[in-house]
């Protein structure tokens, strides 16, 4: 029996670890999400955010690229005043520009 109860033991005290680990790489993930929206609310103004959004919402993996390379640039200094949607825009078809464009005509 004692076995058993020290089994049972160990069982429990992997499970508090697993889900003690669960929570601290939350809190991280939460805390680098804020701090990432922070730092865009600061280099993009309200109208490029919401471009931003949108953009997410239809690319989303090519979103997160878009706002970790303006992060890079604003920590490196290289962003000086808040983007408009207009310098946005002008980022994006540049990063757009590079990829083949589709385009489908009804006969």
């Amino acid at each position: 029996m004692d076995e058993l109860d020290e089994i049972r033991r160990r069982k429990l005290q992997e499970l508090k670890e697993k889900i003690e680990r669960a929570r601290v790489e939350e809190e991280q993930r939460i805390r680098a999400e804020m701090t990432k929206r922070e730092i865009l609310r600061r280099i993009l103004t309200p109208e490029a955010r919401s471009r931003l959004t949108n953009i997410k919402l239809s690319r989303p993996q090519f979103a997160e690229q878009l706002e970790l390379q303006l992060i890079q640039l604003a920590q490196a200094g290289r962003i000086t005043k808040p983007i408009s949607e207009e310098e946005l825009l002008r980022i994006l078809k540049r990063l757009l520009g590079k990829k083949k464009e589709t385009k489908i005509r009804w006969i």
